[in-house]
């Protein structure tokens, strides 16, 4: 019910600007509408009074402080919350017979004070990506908006030797929400390097935010691609401009050469980036591969384990026992 009539607070706030032509809109034109404003003046100074308009006048020009207020876009449900209680508050000083003079100016300050309370709104984080948690909610225009950031990050380098082991992080430095993320890779070939997304065509068995290329050949060299989405919208895209040098590996011999030369051997989109699956090693030396899969996966084999030395004591027992 609250965001419902935060919803229809908006329009509200639209009629006010109309009537009241101020320069500025403040929170105090988001967060209540134009009849609850109105409904006060007339309880303070009556239902037909000739003090009605400088009434409404004196209710908005007390609130024009908190014209630039920004604030935490999660938090603007407290504040609506906020400002419903200073309604109720002064109903109450209107029906004890108070002076709008006084109760304007001593709600205001009392409003500032709650949104200092509130949780601040986080700062952007440069280069890029769509960042929700830093979202903020404007009284400025009763509008929210987010960091002015590009979606793509710059490109970064990647150089192997050739035949050795290529990898890619997509991870970025932002907080990402915790649901229905999914990382989608592409690859710009031929030596490219490139942020034009018409250069680039899917690799289909890359998921996940890490991958990798093993043995890195020189037809690898390019720009791979690697897309962040939240329920099918783009929250980031990172780039890696792959680098393969060097000469074939020392035991590529010149029969083999040949073979696969026979069998025209090179890397189809298909094969290009295999899924990452750690060793035990590399588990435990990168954090960012203990998913929650390869945790349980560890448990499995820690329990497995368990019960192998269990019963391995426990044969010896029964064999020691037996002996004796």
């Amino acid at each position: 019910m609250a965001f419902l009539a935060l919803a229809s607070a908006v329009p509200s706030a639209l009629l006010a600007l109309a009537v009241f032509r101020v320069p500025a809109w403040a929170c105090l034109l988001c967060f209540t509408t134009y009849s609850e404003r109105f409904r006060l003046c007339q309880m303070f100074v009556g239902m037909q009074s000739p003090k009605l308009e400088e009434c409404e006048e004196a209710f908005t020009a007390a609130f024009q402080g908190l014209s630039d207020a920004e604030i935490n876009y999660d938090e603007r449900s407290h504040l609506h919350d906020a400002f419903t209680q200073m309604t109720h508050g002064l109903q109450e000083l209107a029906a004890a017979q108070g002076s709008f003079e006084v109760a304007f100016p001593d709600a205001a300050e009392k409003m500032k004070t709650v949104i200092t309370q509130l949780k601040e709104a986080q700062a952007c984080i440069p280069p890029c990506g769509l960042q929700e948690f830093a979202r903020r909610f404007l009284c400025k225009g009763c509008y929210s908006r987010v960091c002015d950031l590009p979606l793509d990050c710059p490109v970064q380098d990647v150089t192997v030797t050739r035949g050795d082991q290529a990898m890619f992080s997509c991870i970025v430095n932002f907080k990402l929400p915790k649901e229905e993320i999914t990382y989608s890779w592409k690859f710009a070939r031929g030596g490219l390097r490139t942020q034009d997304l018409s250069y680039f065509r899917d690799v289909p068995r890359a998921e996940g935010y890490l991958a990798r290329i093993r043995p890195a050949q020189l037809t690898h060299r390019g720009t791979f691609s690697c897309e962040i989405k939240q329920d099918q919208r783009p929250l980031a895209r990172l780039y890696f401009f792959l680098n393969v040098t060097g000469p074939p590996p020392r035991a590529e011999t010149e029969l083999q050469a040949s073979f696969r030369e026979v069998l025209r051997w090179a890397p189809r989109d298909a094969e290009l980036i295999e899924p990452w699956r750690p060793s035990l090693g590399e588990l435990l030396a990168t954090p960012e591969a203990l998913t929650p899969s390869n945790l349980f996966l560890l448990a499995a084999l820690g329990a497995l384990a368990s019960v192998c030395a269990t019963l391995l004591v426990w044969m010896f027992f029964e064999w020691y026992c037996s002996g004796s």
